[in-house]
């Protein structure tokens, strides 16, 4: 892709709204700005200063018809989000005034801008590392105040500094190794490997503190599968308006009332979750509830969590049963529901068979017991255990990256302590310094690095 160009894009979301913004980058915007700009108050534009704005008309030069009365703003590179020269458009909200004034600014020189190009270009211009970038986009599609925050250390930088770091100490082990290897003139001794094995011990350990967090912290950027199972009639619509404070499903006392998944997201702490509750789990009578329950089967295989609902007023059934054979080997919150009724589950089962699983009594119809359930999901999430000085490992890619780059260092040791040449080893701790690199896209190849940007909305 060309950065020599000059680029132009709609940044804010189409739509009616109060305020629209064409964003233009690359060396030609202020002159793109001077054929489709006029002052209100006849001012020469060009002679504008970087981080100031002034009023006026976006005219079309061929017709000299006014499309819109606009603000203007003029960042002059380096110190720009790009760093290169940003014009913006601020115009008004909807979409015929935004799509003219950009279709004007492609007229007059630009280029319409690819998913993530903008961005792209902070990356290629050393304003901020990979990491940083795919952090912009997580902070656009942040559910809760939780994973914003985390995002927004991302993007200053927290993951880049203490990758570089790590990076940095594998460097130093790879001049020590070839320190040895150039200077020394005889065998490299005991002491040395075993430096060199200390050290490399040492990133590993370092590199494990990082994705300790990794499954808390996709969680936290993806959101929380969590599915409400049971067999039909015990409650399940019931907790999923209970958890939402709405009345979100259909609630009734005919069993199969829901034949499809209803999906909803609710904030617990922070954590993003995606509620879904299904059909029950039982012999389907026609065709439509036999759809439903495969649904029902095929979300289980998905989900993160499953919150199993069982009826205590009643005793444990074959469906029931069927319901416990798919939920007890997995991550699994066990909800007895109707406590507002005497009970005639058989409790000391439940606990035997979910041993060291959460078993909560509720009663959805007083919301008795509700609250606790959100307690469990924190739980589950956190461990009880939560540092605002932990560095939260969020994305897979980087996680693939640390866990190539630690197997690589394992293998440097074993080469190592297997008698091998210490200079053999150095080809394994350099692969983990390029693993590792390509976190912050030092190492990253092209093809990926494009595959990134893709994914980014047009105008960031």
């Amino acid at each position: 892709m060309l950065t020599d160009d000059t680029i132009a894009a709609i940044s804010t979301a189409l739509g009616e709204g109060g305020i629209g913004i064409v964003r233009i980058s690359g060396d030609k915007s202020m002159n793109i700005l001077k054929k489709v700009f006029k002052s209100a108050k006849g001012k020469d534009v060009s002679k504008l200063h970087s981080y100031s704005m002034m009023h006026g008309y976006i005219v079309d030069p061929k017709t000299n018809e006014k499309i819109d009365e606009v603000i203007v703003s003029y960042m002059k590179k380096p110190s720009t989000y790009t760093r290169e020269d940003v014009v913006e458009i601020n115009c008004h909200g909807g979409m015929i005034a935004v799509r003219r004034v950009l279709q004007l600014t492609l007229d007059n020189g630009a280029r319409l801008a690819e998913p993530g190009e903008f961005t792209k270009r902070a990356f290629l211009n050393g304003r901020i590392d990979l990491s940083q970038a795919e952090a912009v986009m997580d902070l656009i599609r942040a559910k809760t105040d939780e994973s914003m925050k985390i995002a927004l250390e991302q993007s200053e930088g927290k993951l880049s500094k203490q990758v570089e770091k790590i990076n940095n100490k594998i460097l130093d082990i790879l001049a020590h190794i070839e320190a040895e290897v150039e200077f020394s003139e005889e065998d490299i001794d005991k002491v040395v490997n075993e430096k060199v094995i200390k050290d490399c011990e040492e990133v590993k350990g370092q590199m494990e503190d990082l994705l300790k967090n990794a499954d808390k912290g996709k969680i936290l950027r993806e959101g929380l599968n969590v599915i409400i199972v049971g067999k039909p009639n015990v409650g399940k619509s019931s907790l999923l308006n209970a958890l939402l404070e709405e009345k979100r499903a259909i609630v009734t006392d005919v069993p199969g009332t829901t034949r499809d998944t209803i999906e909803e997201y609710i904030n617990i702490d922070g954590i993003p979750v995606k509620l879904i509750d299904t059909a029950g789990i039982r012999e389907a009578r026609n065709e439509v509830e036999k759809i439903g329950v495969e649904r029902t089967k095929e979300c289980i295989d998905k989900a993160d969590l499953i919150l199993f609902m069982i009826d205590g007023s009643r005793e444990i059934d074959d469906e029931d049963m069927k319901i416990v054979e798919i939920a007890k080997n997995r991550d699994v919150i066990v909800i007895i529901n109707k406590h507002d009724l005497p009970m005639n589950v058989d409790i000391e089962y439940i606990k035997k068979t979910f041993y060291n699983k959460p078993v909560l009594y509720v009663s959805v119809k007083t919301n008795e017991g509700v609250s606790s359930i959100k307690e469990e999901i924190t739980n589950f999430v956190y461990k009880g255990k939560v540092s605002v000085k932990d560095i939260y490992v969020t994305n897979i890619r980087h996680k693939k990256a640390l866990n190539d780059a630690i197997e690589s260092i394992e293998n440097g040791i074993t080469t190592i302590k297997n008698g091998y040449p210490i200079d053999m080893a150095s080809i394994d701790i350099k692969d983990a310094y390029l693993k590792l690199g390509e976190i912050t896209g030092k190492t990253v190849s092209e093809d990926i690095i494009d595959r990134i940007f893709t994914n980014f909305c047009i105008g960031k």
